[in-house]
């Protein structure tokens, strides 16, 4: 019998769309913000990928998944087309101790996998319990994910973990690094990010991501130039939104306008009209407008969108329109990549299904180069 721990955290990722940059501590704010679940949803369509590559192949193998107790998992497991188990107790309450008392719980089980839906403050509470004596997969829920634990969409983290089951006690590891950002610094503007340790993973080179990577100095004439080149080409007719992160900065610099570093801002006619939006800011302010995206690349994982980046909810993008999608890297960063995919995780798969193929990136001025893109 191999048996799977399964744990969500239900509040993970809600402080995104209202561009809070993170959930931990800020909840409630989130909530008064307009925010909504999106743990489970994301971590149902985990669970019925799992299901699907398993309940075909149960004369193979014999399987069981562990779930903690009410909203942490054991209500989206039940009903499943395999045997579960769920956790005893539980009070409704999802705090960090919850979820390492939740991880410890099923270490003592001996579980040969913990599947857990949440982001890297997630991570980091189910690795400080296991350490690297227990591996881990992530179903990406939260706001940024720069750690190298979790599969790049849901549906990849339920056949990763199908695949870790087929495969037994054969099933490839490797060692993923757990990172996590200072949410009250990054609200801030301040980007500070600690390493926690190196945590077992399935060897999956195609589903799982990368950790966030650092960008070297090899590309900052063409970036700088390729920036200088959109500030100076905007149509002062229309709405130009920007993503977050350094490149979008130095668009915004040629302009002599300040950007907020990790957050959503517009630009109209070369005014800053709109600075650290959330969805329902944003959708306010394109209405009616003609409208471009800016968006970055984020250095070692290839994401395009739905990493850090998600007030630019499925209703904001549709409403800009995919073939008003600009998107601007150093060159240096995109042959960085492995492979050599950018990434997208909307929440919509059928979005991130219109989105894949492939996408012309700026990366110096007259000067494209075509990425494959992939949900």
């Amino acid at each position: 019998m191999i048996r799977i721990g399964l744990i969500v955290n239900p509040i993970a990722g809600m402080g995104g769309r209202v561009g809070l940059k993170g959930t931990d501590g800020v909840v409630e704010r989130a909530r008064e913000l307009g925010a909504t679940p999106v743990a489970a949803d994301r971590a149902e369509r985990a669970l019925v990928r799992l299901e699907r590559d398993l309940v075909s192949q149960q004369h193979k193998v014999r399987f069981e998944l562990v779930a903690a107790a009410g909203e942490m998992g054991g209500d989206l497991a039940l009903g499943r087309g395999f045997s579960i188990d769920v956790l005893p107790g539980g009070d409704g309450s999802t705090t960090a101790a919850d979820t390492r008392a939740a991880a410890a719980e099923l270490a003592r089980r001996e579980v040969e996998l913990i599947f857990f839906a949440g982001g890297d403050g997630t991570a980091r509470d189910i690795y400080e319990v296991v350490c690297d004596r227990l591996p881990i997969l992530g179903i990406p829920t939260g706001v940024k994910m720069h750690s190298a634990v979790f599969a790049t969409s849901p549906e990849n983290a339920g056949e990763v973990a199908a695949a870790f089951v087929l495969a037994g006690a054969s099933a490839p590891l490797r060692e993923a690094e757990v990172v996590d950002v200072d949410e009250d610094a990054a609200r801030e503007g301040r980007i500070e990010t600690r390493l926690y340790g190196a945590a077992l993973v399935p060897e999956d080179r195609l589903r799982m991501q990368a950790a966030k990577a650092r960008s070297g100095p090899t590309d900052e004439a063409a970036l700088d130039a390729v920036c200088r080149s959109l500030a100076g080409e905007m149509d002062p007719r229309r709405v130009y939104v920007l993503g977050p992160g350094t490149t979008t900065r130095r668009v915004l610099a040629h302009l002599g306008l300040p950007k907020t570093l990790l957050g959503i801002d517009a630009v109209h006619g070369g005014r800053l009209v709109g600075a650290d939006l959330g969805e329902r800011e944003l959708l306010e302010l394109i209405d009616g407008q003609a409208a471009t995206l800016v968006v970055g690349v984020v250095g070692g994982q290839g994401a395009l969108l739905g990493r850090g980046n998600q007030q630019l909810s499925p209703t904001v993008l549709r409403r800009i329109g995919l073939e008003n999608v600009e998107v601007v890297a150093g060159l240096g960063k995109l042959l960085g990549l492995d492979p050599p995919w950018l990434r997208v995780d909307t929440g919509d798969p059928e979005l991130d299904s219109e989105l894949t193929g492939y996408r012309r990136v700026h990366v110096a001025p007259r000067r494209d180069v075509v990425f494959k893109v992939a949900a």
